[in-house]
């Protein structure tokens, strides 16, 4: 309630107060003011409220349209399973090609150099056999630049919709089983191999086996 308001009620009450008859006009006039001054009240709340009911109808709104444009569904039943496939087939083509390579190389080893010319051709054709297996690092390479792709994919839309809706970063796990995955690749130190140039070298460790 304004202060111009507040004060002309209480003029009104002052004056209701100062007679001895008071009339039914005279309590009309009262509420009157009661009643305007209240109205003046409850509209600049109204407004208040609806506009910061309209702000968070636009969050909402805006919110919805970023998780529109994460497209979730698209990542979960598409780009997901798509980029599984690709690293489930470099597996298999990795395999498949260190399967024949190392039967190559054990049937070299194991054959009879008696026979000169017939050696020669075996391991002719064995190496050519190996020459086609190494071949997969060109499917590999392709397949894991599809990976690549897709996770870049991801990276673009959830940046996205993280800045739109202005989230931060949360302390700890996001589950209780990453949280468990994370405890025992610590206690085993399951860190996987190191990239070139970082970890322990290769020197490094002779060296210490020397000493």
């Amino acid at each position: 309630m304004s202060k111009k308001s507040h004060a002309k009620v209480r003029a009104a009450a002052d004056g209701l107060r100062k007679k001895d008859d008071i009339s039914l006009v005279d309590v009309l006039t009262l509420a009157e003011a009661s009643i305007s001054s209240m109205k003046q009240f409850v509209d600049s709340l109204d407004s208040k409220i609806y506009s910061e009911f309209r702000e968070i109808a636009e969050y909402i709104q805006n919110t919805k349209t970023e998780i529109g444009h994460l497209q979730a569904n698209d990542l979960r039943s598409k780009h997901i399973p798509e980029a599984g496939g690709e690293l489930d087939a470099v597996v298999s083509s990795t395999e498949e090609a260190t399967t024949k390579i190392m039967e190559c190389a054990e049937a070299i080893l194991e054959a009879d150099t008696s026979d000169t010319d017939a050696y020669q051709q075996l391991v002719n054709d064995k190496v050519m056999i190996i020459f086609e297996a190494c071949s997969f690092q060109d499917l590999t390479g392709q397949r894991i630049a599809k990976v690549v792709e897709t996770l870049e994919h991801i990276e673009t839309r959830v940046c996205r919709f993280a800045a739109a809706i202005g989230a931060e970063d949360a302390d700890g796990a996001a589950s209780e089983k990453e949280a468990k995955r994370k405890k025992r690749k610590e206690d085993l130190i399951l860190n996987g191999p190191a990239k070139k140039g970082e970890g322990v070298s290769q020197d490094d460790v002779d060296a210490l086996l020397n000493d």
